[in-house]
């Protein structure tokens, strides 16, 4: 494939820690590798990072000025969002857009904004939805109304794709899913997650690594952990996040004494997840909804046994003699965590083995390589044509559908404004990386010597 320049949009981004937050950079760093150009585009952290900054490896981040509201996302900006995003879109040259997350606000309108300018469309769904509550109902619509719009949409499991595809309404007239809709997980890094090396200890130590939170079955953490050290003596927990559910865990760790067999260590830096990880011999993952599990693949790597919930795209993950898995239910919980420490305390499960399996199962420029062949798919096919996006727009129901229709007019009505008011060639540009001869040219025409 030909380079070409690519813009990361999204409100969940560094210096925020999590897996939309990881995926995007890992994904970002690896196709600057492979000789294309990818911008971020994302809207401000705390007061002193606005503007322009750098990452490692020369990935330029645009932070603009919109604050979020709550979980690191932003009020839907719409038209004031335009402005910004075009005139980043045509300085930089940008050819294609990949927008993250289903709760991205900027994601959303990124998709809606660039067909504009003739911008390809990519969407990547990172997490899973019901259907049932108000909010979920209202991030469906939004979600469907979005994909309409999309040239791809990419998922990080099958069962993640299934979700899609149900919330995104992206069927056909026959019913068949769109050819569209691609599945590439999420990977890391392996060396950064090495095993150390064993230790000769009778004492089994659970290491839960989550965000502190209901949709993260911290309920079913809180219920099962006492009766696991009433169970077991040797067995002791380490548990690190931060969330509106640490208080129920102090609280229960207080009224039944077990200061001394279950540690909170609190929030914990993206370099300090590893030497946490290496503390224990189990990784507990109680998640009520879980599209892929980025957590429970560095533990694994880490030559930790698994114990999760069945829930989700988790079962895709890793091989069964890796993990155990149990219904979201305290006492299946409590079954699995008793097999997982016969396991270990057998010494069925060996870290280093582990390890090396997982170096062979997911890597970061296998999954840039499989998200290249997406790009190249959605740039050589046909651009939908304005009239088709309508059409689009309208059968999203009969409340819905003329919303986003007057949505969609008043967008490009502002658009045509803005070529006027601020016309392109008004614009500084910026000089892809690889195209030297142009660079040479703006050169010359600036400083009138040649330089050749």
């Amino acid at each position: 494939m030909e380079p070409i320049s690519i813009a990361m949009i999204t409100d969940f981004f560094h210096p925020n820690v999590g897996g939309v937050e990881n995926h995007v950079y890992m994904l970002s760093a690896n196709l600057i590798k492979r000789g294309h150009k990818v911008i971020v585009i994302t809207h401000s952290h705390a007061p002193d990072r606005v503007g322009i900054r750098w990452l490692f490896p020369s990935l330029k981040v645009y932070y603009l000025p919109f604050v979020p509201i709550a979980s690191s996302a932003t009020l839907p900006n719409f038209f004031t969002f335009l402005p910004y995003l075009r005139t980043i879109l045509i300085r930089e040259h940008i050819h294609l857009i990949h927008a993250h997350a289903s709760l991205s606000s900027l994601g959303h309108e990124g998709i809606l904004h660039s067909h504009l300018l003739g911008i390809r469309t990519v969407f990547t769904d990172h997490s899973l939805f019901g259907f049932e509550d108000a909010a979920s109902i209202l991030t469906n619509k939004l979600l469907a109304g979005t994909l309409r719009n999309a040239d791809a949409v990419i998922c990080v499991s099958h069962t993640g794709r299934e979700n899609t595809v149900l919330r995104g309404e992206l069927v056909d007239e026959s019913g068949r899913v769109r050819e569209n809709v691609y599945v590439i997980p999420n990977a890391l890094v392996p060396e950064h997650f090495r095993p150390d090396p064993p230790k000769s200890s009778d004492t089994v130590t659970i290491v839960v690594v989550s965000r502190l939170a209901y949709r993260k079955g911290i309920d079913l953490l809180i219920a099962t952990a006492p009766r696991i050290c009433n169970a077991f003596p040797n067995v002791r927990f380490v548990v690190g996040g931060d969330g509106p559910k640490l208080i129920d865990l102090l609280q229960m760790r207080e009224e039944l004494n077990l200061q001394d067999r279950i540690k909170l260590l609190g929030s914990i830096r993206p370099n300090d997840v590893r030497s946490v990880l290496t503390q224990g011999a189990i990784f507990l993952n109680t998640s009520l909804t879980e599209s892929f599990g980025i957590a429970i693949l560095e533990a694994a790597c880490a030559g930790l046994y698994v114990v999760s919930t069945r829930v989700g795209g988790v079962p895709e993950i890793l091989p069964d003699d890796m993990i155990s898995f149990a219904e979201p239910e305290e006492d299946d919980v409590f079954r699995a965590i008793s097999e997982a420490i016969d396991i270990i305390s057998s010494g069925r499960h060996d870290p280093l083995r582990a390890h090396e399996k997982i170096k062979t199962f997911y890597d970061w420029a296998q999954v840039a390589e499989r998200t290249e062949v997406v790009y190249d798919t959605v740039v050589k096919s046909r651009q939908m044509e304005l009239c088709e996006r309508m059409k689009r727009t309208m059968g999203l129901g009969p409340f819905a559908g003329p919303i986003y229709l007057i949505i969609l007019v008043v967008d490009c009505l502002f658009f045509l404004f803005l070529e006027w008011w601020i016309p392109r060639d008004d614009m500084d540009f910026v000089v892809n990386h690889w195209d030297h001869d142009r660079f040479v040219q703006c050169v010359e025409q600036e400083q009138g010597n040649n330089i050749r």
